[in-house]
Parts: structure tokens; sequence; C-alpha cells
């Protein structure tokens, strides 16, 4: 059987970061090529990608944008293996994923991906710190090592004192805060979100946006977002703007 360890094609045009001149040919950690889905819509077939060529560089922080029905979210399920694609093929951090089954794919999403959902997604049973210590324990590491892990994530998000509070106690950015940690309690590789602040005033979206830039500034981390809010998108290194299933062009937001 052929690995799923491949080297990636060259860039697209198309898809090169504005600062590709300072970056390595070598340090993409996206790479999506000739990227198709199709749904069956009760017999009517909808495209939602129609042959998307992607990368993202290590250590970018990129937005996604576009109006709602563009493909934003099914590119986004579609590069992190949450969702399956119809053609094409996609590389994160060197992997194939196409070349995975369903359980390898669980698994690598558990080591080297993280993820930010506009919902939360926190368990309301749970406390603030077993919301974040959850997918450690989920893919078998050590409950005590967990523990100190998820403390020193809502550390960096600045919610050790809030860490026994279970979701209700908290505010909506406090609990996006907690959704931020859980992304980044298993150290990923990638973070990706999906309209992280599609819930939030406009005070607790910069709040929030401004965490995760420095998240990004002082970790290295990379993060790919989807989000129909230009504030949020301008905050960003690149804005990659679509429609109708396709990439349109990719840009550096004035003043970054």
């Amino acid at each position: 059987m052929a690995s799923d360890v491949t080297s990636p094609p060259t860039p697209p045009l198309d898809a090169t970061p504005s600062n590709a001149s300072n970056s390595k040919p070598d340090d993409r950690i996206v790479v999506a090529r000739k990227l198709v889905k199709v749904y069956d819509g009760g017999g009517l077939e909808v495209r939602a990608l129609r042959g998307v060529n992607l990368d993202v560089r290590r250590g970018e922080m990129v937005a996604i944008m576009g109006p709602s029905g563009c493909g934003k979210t099914t590119l986004l399920n579609c590069l992190s293996g949450i969702d399956e694609f119809t053609s094409g093929e996609v590389w994160i951090a060197g992997r194939r994923l196409s070349r995975l089954n369903d359980n390898e794919k669980t698994d690598f999403r558990a080591l080297k991906m993280g993820f930010i959902f506009q919902n939360y997604n926190l368990l309301p049973v749970l406390r603030a710190v077993e919301n974040v210590e959850l997918p450690l324990l989920v893919r078998g590491d050590d409950p005590k090592t967990s523990r100190t892990k998820a403390l020193d994530a809502l550390g960096a998000v600045g919610l050790e004192r809030e860490a026994l509070k279970k979701p209700a106690e908290l505010s909506g950015g406090q609990q996006q805060r907690i959704a931020v940690a859980r992304a980044l309690v298993n150290e990923p590789d990638i973070v990706f979100a999906d309209e992280p602040t599609g819930n939030l005033d406009t005070e607790t979206t910069k709040e929030v946006i401004d965490l995760m830039k420095k998240l990004h500034r002082d970790k290295g981390l990379t993060f790919v977002m989807v989000t129909h809010d230009g504030s949020v998108g301008n905050s960003t290194q690149r804005v990659v703007l679509m429609r109708n299933g396709l990439i349109l062009k990719s840009f550096r937001p004035t003043g970054v």
C-alpha cells in the first residue's frame, strides 16, 4: 500500500500567502488540490466545492470569508477531515487524508488539531477544567497529567480562577475562552475555527480575537477560521475570499 505521507504538490499561485517570500517552500501545513464536494440534495446534486486549491503556511492566521452558502464551512470540514470530499486531495502536516480510515482520522485530529465552534460545544454538566481536559481523557491520556494541562490551558486564556465553574455560570465570552483553551490543550499543530465570534457582541468579539492573536503570536499556532465578520477577517494575516464553491482571491488585509 502506498504511504499516506507524501510530498504535497507545488503551491498554486492564487493560494500563495502575502509573506511567501519569507517562507520556506516546505513549511505548508495545509495543502488542498482540486477539492470537490458534492451533496445529494434529494436527488439534486449540490456542488458545495468546485475544485478548490489552497495552501496555508505553518504559523499563519487565515480567515475564510464569503456570503452564506459559498462553501466556507464545507471547506473547513473537508480540510479537517470531519467531512468526506468527493474528489481532490488534502494534506495536513504532510498526511494525506484520503489514505486514512475513519479511526485514523479521529486519532489524527486528536493529536494534531484543535477546534473552536460558534456554539462553544461545552458540556453543561462539566466544570470548565473538565470540559478542557475531556479531549485528553478521550484519547487515553493520564488523568493527572490531563488535569495539569487543562489548568495550564485555562491559565493561558485568563480563566484559571473559573476552573471549577460550569458553563451556565459563565458569560458567553468566558465560555468561548474555555472553548479556545480546549482547542489548545492537546498542543495542536493547527486550530480550525468555525464562526468563533458568531454568538458574541462587538466588545467580546474583540477580546476573543485579541486572545487568539496573542496565542498565535506567542505560541506560533496556525489558525484557519471561517467568519462573516469583516473586523475579524481584517485582524488576520490573510483573507481567502470564496464565492459559489470557489476561491476568488487571497489577499493581505489593509493595515496588517
